[in-house]
């Protein structure tokens, strides 16, 4: 493997020489799985161009074009004067690089059950979502192709990872060791049972979230929404105190149901403080054609038995919806856990992770401050005030607030708070500069400094 990452590194396959190699319009094609542009952009046979269609494109090429490097790896087999990749092998955005199954297309065969999938958007989510502070001990829980610990690697002083596939262990002791990541402690089984009696710092886990009435496919599909229920519930108990967890997650939108009582059932059992964000829902119609496309089926005898099956199973359930999003816990040790649950769709400033400390502090200390009227409070930085009014007008129709960092939330507020807005510095009593601007506002408006709360929760104000 260590020859094998040379020679990768030697020849430029990494992210940016693929991407610039590749050029905007193959890279595009490739996302909608056309081949021929990228083909296209690597016939000329040079030893980039080559690795490109071996690892990536997944077609034969000429032995003769390869170094012992490559033909020795055990990653490879022959087919007369070619040679074939037996696996997905795809550079990483953390220098490092990710082996897979090879990746599945239109007119492909059947997945294997225990089909190991290559790092893709989720993956890239995750990593994006998981707090940036180092950690003693972090687990990854369903490692698959060992993405996630690629991105703990440097934060961690220990990482375990756990997968209930046997091959995921196999293939992602590749990644990390074409990726130089050593020391890492890998199980098979499932959920916590190969960690029942350890803690952690720091738990992620992208878990096979898809909601299928039968779980043909290991790496995604465990039935309905209960896995995801069940790994929030048990985390937990797996928290060193203060440790935080970050999960992706699908969860089911039922009929008379509302699905933040639903998810937010699965957090308030746990004693963790919590934060669940809806990023996008789709009907069960949308949710069985991208997942039977994801696992190549379009096209196929079986599409309309599978569809129909499936939007049978939801029919029974009563789905009207399938909500996908981010999970993140953090073990405070309070008696008195705050959950937040919301739906967000917005644009937001990334990695995630990089201020989701001050998320989950926000989301908190709003619920948690006693004696308001005293705190002096701060507008966060980057904050518009923008109004809508008619020309000429003295008031404006509508004043909203607009944050241009983090999450990028937008409220509309009344003229206090947009006041408060702009004066608030920390120096200042909130009780008291509520009473100056009352007086000065004129119009008899008052707001006391508890209906300021959602403001602080949402980060339009820090304590």
């Amino acid at each position: 493997m260590e020859r094998l990452r040379e020679h990768l590194l030697e020849t430029g396959y990494t992210i940016d020489g693929v991407r610039e190699r590749l050029g905007d319009m193959a890279a595009g094609a490739l996302a909608r799985e056309e081949l021929v542009p990228a083909l296209r952009a690597t016939s000329d046979g040079d030893p980039l161009g080559t690795l490109i269609r071996l690892w990536w494109l997944g077609v034969p090429v000429p032995a003769s074009s390869l170094p012992q490097a490559v033909l020795e790896s055990g990653l490879v087999r022959p087919e007369g004067e070619q040679v074939v990749a037996t696996v997905h092998l795809q550079p990483w955005e953390t220098g490092g690089y990710v082996v897979s199954d090879r990746k599945v297309r239109p007119g492909d065969a059947a997945l294997r059950p225990d089909h190991v999938v290559g790092a893709g958007g989720a993956s890239a989510n995750l990593a994006q979502l998981v707090s940036r502070r180092p950690v003693g001990r972090a687990l990854d829980l369903g490692t698959g192709c060992g993405v996630q610990v690629l991105h703990l690697a440097g934060r961690a002083d220990e990482i375990v990872a756990t997968d209930v596939n046997a091959r995921a262990i196999e293939l992602s002791r590749l990644s990390w060791a074409l990726s130089s990541v050593s020391g890492v402690t890998a199980h098979t089984g499932s959920l916590f049972e190969p960690v029942a009696d350890e803690l952690f710092d720091l738990v992620v886990s992208n878990p096979p979230f898809v909601i299928a009435p039968a779980g043909r496919l290991t790496y995604r599909e465990v039935g309905g929404d209960a896995f995801c229920r069940d790994l929030v519930r048990q985390a937990p108990r797996h928290l060193n105190p203060g440790g935080q967890a970050h999960f992706l997650a699908n969860w089911l939108h039922v009929e008379g149901e509302d699905w933040r009582e639903r998810v937010g059932g699965w957090l308030g059992e746990g004693g963790c403080d919590g934060w669940v964000v809806q990023r996008d829902v789709q009907d069960p119609a949308e949710y069985v054609e991208l997942w039977l496309r994801d696992a190549a089926e379009q096209g196929t005898p079986a599409w309309a038995a599978r569809y129909d099956e499936w939007l049978a199973w939801f029919e029974e359930l009563k789905v009207e919806g399938i909500g996908f999003g981010w999970i993140s816990l953090r073990n405070s040790g309070s008696l008195d856990p705050v959950v937040r649950v919301e739906h967000m769709t917005q644009q937001v400033e990334l990695p995630v992770g990089g201020y989701v400390d001050e998320v989950l502090d926000a989301i908190v200390s709003a619920h948690r401050a006693s004696g308001l009227d005293q705190a002096k409070l701060r507008t966060v930085d980057g904050l518009l005030d923008e109004r809508v009014g008619l020309p000429g007008a003295e008031d404006p129709m509508k004043i909203v607030l607009r944050q241009t960092r983090g999450l990028r939330r937008t409220r509309e507020v009344g003229t206090v708070e947009a006041a408060l807005a702009g004066v608030c510095d920390g120096d200042l009593a909130l009780g008291p500069l509520l009473n100056v601007i009352a007086e000065l506002v004129g119009d008899g408006e008052q707001l006391s400094a508890d209906a300021l709360r959602p403001l602080i929760a949402e980060g339009f104000f820090t304590l």
